[in-house]
């Protein structure tokens, strides 16, 4: 598409789906999306390299002075929330997939979360075949047949859609207006708005979204200008949209308030986004001397510091009617293993039985086997009431040092906590260069938020000086060494893994340490 003024280049293959999803009315939307907000998104990126800045200087985050009186105005509450996402007791959460877009929207949840950033592959053929995918199931003729012949197509009554759009920071290369990259953001949100808005309202549901990676109120704002835009542009009752914001960085716990208050005619809640939390806490303090976490799994939900992000995020959202969703179960049932099986759910349901008691208002699963378990948990404390926004915890009383007092009691670093985040990493990693962004590992569903923390945690131990084993063996790079070794030799060599391997080193060798391992593996995929 060219013009006076424009000049629009699309890389990847032209495939049929991208003749029918980059349609040319579908290009002039991107188009005006891009030169209406993709200065603002580049210039709210560079403030976060500031804020990192004073952050490496010693400066600790806090609650915002210029927003006390957003904060103390006891009067405003978010939008009132359409009949569609009243009852969001159990959602799942998964990539675009023909298959996997059929067995969630069946599997008997509340919503379906379609995933185009942590659980997805941004391959060119992944981010078009997954708008064609979720145009086909709002029209009901999505269907699929396996390489064995088995046939899925949907049933008469399935699971409300919501999307999640990539981050800010991410970039769509494949896209470009007048040689620039469009943001990921508004490719994805663009796209599936575009197409799809104006029949999901017909149905009696409407565009709803989920919102990553947002680090404060400024990037809600954008998003809120965005919805406002496009909104206009199709015609389309203000307030229609709604989008619930992954609470998933440190820094945006301080601001929970003040994201609600910028979205509040579009919000549906916030969500606790619990890897990607624990990723940012690595990542904006990693470089502070006192600060070391231990293995990935000794950093649950019960830690301080994570039952008081949660506890505000419950308490922040009920004070302005808004619904608070509680974080993923990534486990996979094992049809094989009785004893894996009933350890992991004695855990499941332990996770869901706490969130419901603090006010969740509903949970996240990974797969269709857990709908059930976390239902029955919801179903009996809620009372078949579609949410519990009445409970208001005022008994919760946070300081800002409480959201940052990182210890973990009798916290320890083990030698298989560091070969378990090795060899996910080159698990995840050489998956999601093959296309695949949602894997399964040691019986968990791992994304790029659970790969993050693994090689977050890995560059971190490395580069502290204290880092010690139990055994007393001091974490290095040679010991580092031996263990990728090791661990690469106990799985198939692929390209992939080879791949895998040279950028899992960049990450955790690396003397600076990389912002998102997902900004250079990009680069490398085909």
């Amino acid at each position: 598409m060219k013009g006076s003024t424009v000049d629009v280049a699309i890389l990847g293959d032209n495939s049929v789906d991208v003749q029918n999803i980059l349609t040319p009315k579908a290009q002039e939307f991107l188009v005006k999306l891009h030169q209406n907000f993709n200065y603002r998104r580049l210039e709210l990126l560079k403030k976060r390299t500031e804020r990192q800045k004073k952050i490496d200087k010693g400066e600790n985050p806090h609650f915002l002075e210029k927003t006390t009186a957003i904060r103390k105005d006891p009067h405003w509450k978010v939008a009132s929330t359409p009949d569609a996402l009243q009852k969001r007791w159990v959602e799942i959460t998964g990539p675009t997939d023909k298959k996997m877009v059929i067995n969630a929207l069946n599997s008997g949840a509340d919503v379906f979360m379609a995933d185009f950033e942590d659980a997805n592959s941004p391959t060119w053929k992944n981010m078009i075949e997954g708008q064609a995918n979720l145009t086909e199931a709002i029209s009901g003729n999505l269907h699929f047949k396996s390489p064995e012949g088995k046939e899925y197509k949907l049933k008469d009554r399935v699971a409300t859609l919501m999307v999640r759009p990539r981050g800010w920071h991410l970039e769509e290369k494949h896209f470009r207006v007048n040689n620039e990259n469009i943001s990921a953001s508004l490719f994805d949100f663009g796209l599936y708005f575009f197409h799809n808005a104006k029949a999901l309202i017909k149905k009696g549901s409407g565009p709803y979204f989920y919102l990553p990676k947002l680090e404060n109120h400024e990037e809600a704002r954008l998003w809120n200008d965005v919805f406002l835009f496009a909104q206009q542009e199709l015609d389309i009752p203000r307030g229609t949209i709604r989008a619930t914001v992954l609470l998933e960085t440190i820094l945006a716990a301080f601001e929970m308030e003040e994201i609600l208050y910028e979205l509040r005619e579009h919000s549906a809640g916030l969500n606790a986004g619990r890897w990607d939390y624990i990723f940012s806490i690595i990542k904006k303090f990693h470089h502070r001397s006192h600060f070391l976490l231990p293995d990935r799994d000794q950093i649950t939900m019960t830690v301080p510091f994570m039952r008081t992000y949660t506890e505000l995020l419950v308490k922040t959202c009920h004070k302005r009617g808004a619904h608070a969703m509680g974080g993923m179960a990534a486990f996979i049932p094992s049809r094989k293993d009785v004893e894996v099986n009933e350890k992991a759910l004695k855990k499941v349901r332990e996770d869901k039985r706490r969130e419901s008691e603090d006010g969740f208002d509903g949970t996240w699963v990974a797969h269709p086997d857990l709908v059930m378990v976390a239902r029955e948990i919801f179903e009996k404390a809620l009372e078949n009431k579609p949410h519990q926004k009445e409970k208001l915890r005022d008994d919760v009383r946070v300081e800002a040092s409480d959201l940052y007092h990182f210890d973990v009691p009798q916290g320890s670093i083990t030698e298989q906590g560091v070969r378990q985040c090795i060899s996910v990493s080159l698990q995840y990693l050489s998956s999601w260069l093959s296309g695949i962004g949602a894997v399964g590992i040691f019986n968990l569903m791992e994304d790029a938020a659970t790969a993050e923390i693994c090689r977050a945690e890995l560059w971190h131990w490395i580069h502290h000086k204290k880092t010690q084993l139990l055994d007393g063996r001091t974490v290095n790079p040679d010991l580092y060494r031996q263990f990728a070794d090791e661990e690469q030799s106990k799985l198939s060599p692929t390209p992939e893994l080879t791949s895998a391997r040279r950028l899992l080193d960049q990450l955790v060798l690396s003397k600076q340490f990389i912002e998102f391992l997902t900004l250079i593996a990009y680069e490398q995929i085909k």
